[in-house]
């Protein structure tokens, strides 16, 4: 992989809060030529410090057409502290407090299915056979709050393309680690989802330019809440499609059930595009709440359809009904 350098917004150190554990992750990136890298795992402590041992993750800017932004970043802290990730808790708290405890070392994926050449990558090959790009991307919320964050990764497409998709693919299913003694949210009585975590897209929204894997934000390695060590984001869609913590991948011919469909598919449809005109049944999707925010000052902001990237994605669904194709 090139090495490549690229500017890193500055973290003011009165947005981080040092923590108390650190999990670190070994060497990956030794045979990479980016140096010495290790993920952060957060012990009690709700947002991370930099520790001695994390290193930058150099990527290049992107010149994919949509990805980037001159909106105001998200601050590090608020990103990596205000997390759904239910396999932890269901409070927005609890990721930072106990994805600690999920080890992400060593880390594989398994692609297959509907492919010409099936097999599995560790985290190590993903890392030297891709370039990393720098994306600064929208996210928003089904819960309508949003944020905007730089992440880094590569295209989707180019993982997707090592693999040979058959002309019989048509979706790309997605599963998440499952680990009930490293996941405490999986053990919790209250759970109402159907473990392992499952996402997919259509294939050709797998192939779209702004599709990234995901390996880190704000130019550090993904921490554990975030998704570590492999996400997907799939920015004009709400953020639970952008599945965290990637075990493996499934070309498919027919469209794969979701979680969120299988709990409440009149809640939560397959498409789940931003839609200001698309009401969630239990509040609206019109505005949305920028973070960082607090109720006296709630940062409120009109939402935009597909969250801003209509340009580059709005053909992928001419002729469909969005709100019957929700």
């Amino acid at each position: 992989m090139k090495r490549r350098k690229t500017h890193i917004p500055t973290i003011a150190s009165s947005e981080i809060t040092p923590e108390n554990v650190w999990l670190n992750r070994r060497e990956l990136m030794q045979q990479a030529g980016l140096g010495a890298l290790a993920a952060a795992g957060l012990g009690s402590g709700a947002q991370a410090t930099e520790s001695p041992a994390l290193r930058d993750l150099p990527a290049a800017p992107s010149s994919c057409d949509g990805c980037s932004t001159t909106e105001a970043l998200t601050p590090y802290g608020d990103a990596i502290s205000y997390n759904n990730f239910y396999e932890f808790g269901t409070d927005k708290s609890d990721p930072a407090r106990y994805a600690h405890e999920m080890n992400v070392d060593p880390w594989s994926v398994e692609v297959g299915g509907l492919v010409n050449k099936p097999g599995k990558l560790n985290l190590e090959d993903l890392l030297t056979t891709f370039d990393l790009e720098e994306r600064v991307y929208r996210f928003r919320c089904v819960e309508a709050w949003s944020m905007v964050v730089p992440w880094t990764g590569f295209p989707l497409a180019d993982l997707l393309g090592r693999f040979e998709p058959t002309s019989d693919a048509k979706y790309v299913a997605f599963k998440t680690l499952y680990r009930r003694g490293e996941m405490r949210g999986t053990r919790s009585f209250t759970s109402i989802i159907d473990w392992p975590y499952q996402e997919g897209l259509r294939l050709d929204e797998a192939m779209n330019p702004l599709t990234l894997m995901t390996v880190g934000l704000y130019g550090k390695v993904l921490p554990n809440q975030s998704g570590a060590p492999l996400r997907l984001i799939v920015p004009w869609k709400y953020g639970f499609k952008s599945i965290k913590s990637i075990v493996s991948i499934e070309l498919v011919d027919r469209q794969p059930e979701t979680s969120w469909q299988q709990l409440a598919p009149q809640e939560y449809g397959f498409y789940s595009n931003v839609n200001p005109q698309v009401d969630h049944p239990r509040w609206s999707q019109r505005y949305e709440r920028r973070l960082p925010s607090s109720l006296f000052n709630p940062n409120r902001i009109p939402t935009l359809p597909f969250n801003g990237y209509g340009e580059q994605v709005a053909s992928l669904y001419q002729g469909m009904d969005l709100r019957v194709h929700y």
